[in-house]
Formats: structure tokens, sequence, C-alpha cells
């Protein structure tokens, strides 16, 4: 979820002019998170059409590999309070780039909240510039980081991890490489990008495909035993009192009644 002290936050209207901008440079397919008006939260809209262009990837063989990517200073602000998308559409969006057969990459150079961090996880390398920041802010709005646990918690360092879980603190990419949350960090990101792009467009696609179903199979046996579940957790947070107190402070930009 979205952090209410944090400036990066969505506060405006969904965007009205299409939520993922595509581009393709040989045979890496950019997706761009490109909602500026709610600083690319997951809504409905965004969800839907982030899972029609990573599907149009999969079929394209002409696609090596799909780089996650974002316009503005912020890579995902978390879910859209005034739109949000499913829990289950948020499960499949995270399982497909999981099942992807071509490798997703995350390019981050702004913040990433919430479930902005469950596509980061959900990737399969990830690179951030030295000016990205990170938070897991659900617990301050009443919620609990249930689906995104889906990719995050298999790939992560789970003593680290427990830390900004429940504490909503902010940490920097250096510590999100040692969660496991990043593959690398620079201060420029395209430079470190450039080998890991170079070595997937000298790889062969079968090969891909098939070392990153080894790769995620771990990840795909927490989707399938844990999935039902945690939906059910986050639909039923969603719905309690304390979560209504707290989408409310964050859209009063206040306290909630909790803190102390």
């Amino acid at each position: 979820m979205t952090d209410p002290t944090d400036p990066t936050d969505p506060i405006g209207p969904t965007d009205p002019t299409g939520p993922i901008g595509r581009a393709r440079a040989r045979a890496v397919e950019t997706l761009s998170l490109d909602s500026a008006a709610t600083r690319n939260a997951l809504s409905g809209r965004l969800v839907t059409a982030l899972a029609e262009a990573l599907t149009d990837c999969g079929k394209d063989p002409e696609v090596r590999a799909v780089v996650l990517t974002h316009t503005g200073t912020t890579f995902c602000a978390g879910a859209d309070l005034r739109d949000p998308p499913h829990p289950d559409a948020l499960v499949a969006l995270l399982r497909q780039i999981v099942e992807l057969p071509k490798p997703v990459v995350a390019r981050v150079t702004g913040h990433v909240r919430a479930g902005g961090l469950g596509l980061l996880a959900a990737c399969d390398l990830a690179a951030a510039s030295t000016a990205a920041t990170f938070a897991f802010t659900e617990v301050r709005i009443g919620v609990a980081p249930a689906v995104i646990s889906l990719p995050v918690i298999p790939r992560t360092d789970p003593r680290a991890l427990a830390r900004y879980y429940l504490t909503g603190e902010r940490f920097d990419p250096a510590e999100a490489v040692r969660l496991g949350l990043l593959t690398t960090t620079a201060d420029d990101v395209d430079e470190a990008l450039s080998p890991l792009l170079d070595g997937l467009r000298r790889s062969s696609p079968q090969a891909l495909a098939e070392t990153k179903r080894l790769l995620t199979a771990r990840v795909l046996e927490t989707f399938d035993r844990d999935a039902a579940e945690l939906t059910a957790l986050s639909a039923r947070l969603f719905a309690s009192p304390q979560a209504r107190e707290g989408m409310t402070a964050f859209l009063e930009r206040r306290d909630a009644a909790w803190v102390v």
C-alpha cells in the first residue's frame, strides 16, 4: 500500500493517456509504468494493461527479454486507494511475471513502495539507481503485505525482511541488494544493466526459458500453496475498521488513530 507520510505517494486521478509505454531495441521490449498522475500506483486499469502487454511479449518470438521500468520519480507507489485492483488480479499479474518464458528485468530510478516491491520481486533481475528508495508501508495503514509476499518471501532474507515488513521503514538500494530484492545498484542504472542485457541477448531463447523455470520453481510452489490464503487475508484486512481508518488518514494526510 501507499505511504501517507511520503510525498511520492499517489494523490491525483488516474492518468487518462494510457498507463503502459512500450519500446523495443535489439530484441528487448521495454514496458514503462506511465501513470504520472497516480505515481504509477497499481490501479485496476494499470494492472490490466500491464498484463496485456506481458502477454504480447510472451507470444512474440522477436522478444528475447522484457525490461519493466517507469516514468517519473516513482517506480510504483503501491496500490491505488481510489481504484485498487482485485487481489486475484494482482496475484495473476505477479504470477505472470514469474511464469513468463522470457526474463523480466526491473529498471528502477525512483521510489518503490508496498505493492511496487511485489513487482520488483517477481522480476528475474532487478537494478536500481542509488537515488531509489524502498518501503513496505502496508502496516502503516492497517493491512499486511499479503499478496506481494508470494514473490517477496521466497527471494529475500527472512531476518532482514522482518524489520522492514514490521516497521514500514524506508531503506536504500544497498540494503535492497542485501535483502535480495535487487540484483545490483549503481549511480547509472543503465550502465549497470548493460552487461545483464548483453548476456540475455547472447543467450538462446530456449535456454533462457528453461533456465528461468529452474530458478522460479520454488517461487511458483509458494503461489500454488499460499495464493488463496493470502488473497483472502488481503480482502479481510482491507475490509477491517483499522484499514478504513488507515486509508482515511492517508487521504486526509494525517496520522492514523493508533499512532502514539
